[in-house]
């Protein structure tokens, strides 16, 4: 690997390994293709910015309560559906829930229609699993045909210009008490999704809250055009709870959002097997006791060109909702397991709070897809940046960033970090104790407790470079700041 260590790098870190006390002339630091990296993707940000709006909604406006004789406590999906209908057929416009309470099942989308929850307005999920008909995707993808994820409140495929909005709420009501099942990598039978859309185009999610579905409560797969705009997701009721699970997207806005979640919160995914490229987050609030910002652990394809701007994350605050009250397993979690490449990812203007792995790099060889297709090599981890990254109030375990003997992660760079760790009170893990590990699923606590060093350890990296980086341990640690492999070409 090619660690840049030169004078001045880490702004007064010391060292443990007299190895890597100093920095061959081999190892000078080259971040020119950073700072291109960053122009490319502000120059990114800014068109996806003025192109990417609301699509607009035609004034027609349609309810339930004209399409079924609806009474308080009824169930609502025959209306609802009715007035979806409707709406389609006329050209587009509201399906608006606007009269207090609507207990449904499983919605359909179609083109052209704003599923509108109105202030003061709740659309509550069935707690009948009857109510939620498997909707098997047209086109195969890794997820349905290895997770089973087939059922959800609110379903769109192959659509034009949806959208869900409003100030209302949805609750899915997906205590483990309605909806008992094991936590799981696998498949989810019996927890429906709360949103789940793949194929669509032009798709808009505004100032919605929602909180407790049964598993993940919203996925978006394979779409253009999507736009997720002053959200508010509590999901802290079951296990798999996902705040916001978008997987194969190109041209996507995340703004303003509010994300707690039991299970990953913002959570990009590559089982479409689609190319997931031109992504901008800003200006959101991540909170997990999983990941708060994470790709993986499907990477069966590209996911490249990414900006994360002006975000605070970590784990969920003593006042916020938690069925498992601890700290984030990672905070930016990027994860490569399955093939696939992630590439050319800046985050920038960053906070990271009660995690107890801030930053994680994972290169694997899982090798993940559809049963019938062949099990790819490892793939690609490269061009990732942190810029500008800040946060207290963190774990012992201590970030690190490792790929594999076959696959090496190329090009990190760290600048102006400043991160508070706790302190450990037993040795750090040797090194030399950590295996490979290949084919195990990706999460930073997959290896010790407590990793090799307080700020950062590294392996199986090449051309990775620090400027002006500092990890502070709230008390006296003995391990050291940062450890990584010799530098070798």
């Amino acid at each position: 690997m090619t660690l840049a260590l030169g004078a001045g790098l880490f702004g007064g870190l010391s060292l443990p390994l007299a190895r890597a006390a100093s920095a061959p002339s081999s190892c000078k630091p080259d971040v020119a293709w950073a700072d291109a990296l960053r122009r490319d993707l502000d120059a990114m940000a800014a068109q996806l910015t003025r192109t990417l709006k609301p699509w607009p909604v035609p004034a027609r406006v349609f309810t339930p309560e004209e399409h079924g004789g609806l009474a308080a406590g009824m169930a609502a999906t025959a209306a609802i559906q009715r007035a979806v209908e409707a709406c389609a057929a006329a050209g587009g416009g509201t399906v608006r829930l606007s009269k207090g309470d609507y207990i449904s099942g499983t919605i359909v989308l179609r083109s052209g229609v704003m599923f509108e929850v109105a202030e003061g307005a709740r659309l509550l999920a069935s707690t009948n699993l009857k109510d939620y008909p498997e909707h098997r995707a047209q086109r195969r993808t890794v997820q349905d045909t290895n997770m089973g994820m087939n059922q959800s409140l609110i379903f769109a495929e192959g659509c034009e210009r949806i959208g869900i909005g409003g100030k209302g709420l949805i609750d899915g009501r997906g205590s483990k008490a309605n909806f008992p099942g094991e936590e799981t990598v696998g498949s989810t039978p019996g927890r429906p999704f709360i949103i789940r859309v793949i194929d669509c185009k032009q798709v808009v999610v505004r100032d919605i809250h929602m909180k407790d579905s049964p598993c993940w409560m919203q996925n978006y797969l394979n779409c253009e055009d999507l736009l997720v705009d002053g959200i508010h997701v509590e999901n802290q009721a079951n296990h798999n709870n996902d705040g916001l699970d978008i997987d194969s997207c190109r041209r996507v806005i995340v703004r303003n959002c509010f994300i707690n979640a039991q299970d990953d919160a913002m959570c990009f995914k590559g089982a479409g097997q689609r190319l997931a490229e031109n992504i901008l987050i800003e200006h959101c609030q991540f909170y997990s006791t999983c990941n708060a910002l994470k790709f993986g652990t499907d990477s069966q394809d590209v996911f490249r060109n990414v900006l994360v701007r002006n975000v605070t994350l970590g784990g969920p605050a003593a006042d916020m909702r938690a069925i498992n009250r601890r700290k984030a397993d990672g905070g930016i979690s990027w994860e490569i397991v399955d093939g696939g490449t992630l590439e050319r990812v800046l985050v920038h203007d960053i906070r990271i709070v009660r995690a107890e792995s801030p930053l994680f790099l994972r290169l694997g060889d899982r090798g993940r897809v559809q049963p019938e297709q062949k099990r790819p090599g490892p793939g690609v981890l490269r061009y990732i940046v942190y810029d500008r990254i800040s946060g207290d109030d963190n774990g012992v375990r201590g970030s690190f960033f490792t790929g594999i003997e076959a696959a090496q992660i190329e090009h990190v760079l760290l600048r102006d970090v400043d991160l508070g760790m706790a302190a450990a009170s037993e040795p750090g893990a040797d090194p030399r104790s950590i295996p490979d590990a290949p084919a195990e699923y990706p999460d930073p606590h997959m290896f010790q407790k407590v990793m090799p060093a307080y700020g950062l350890w590294a392996r199986h990296i090449r051309h990775l470079t620090l400027q002006r980086v500092r990890f502070r341990s709230s008390s006296k640690d003995a391990r050291p700041e940062v450890l990584a492999d010799a530098c070798r070409q």
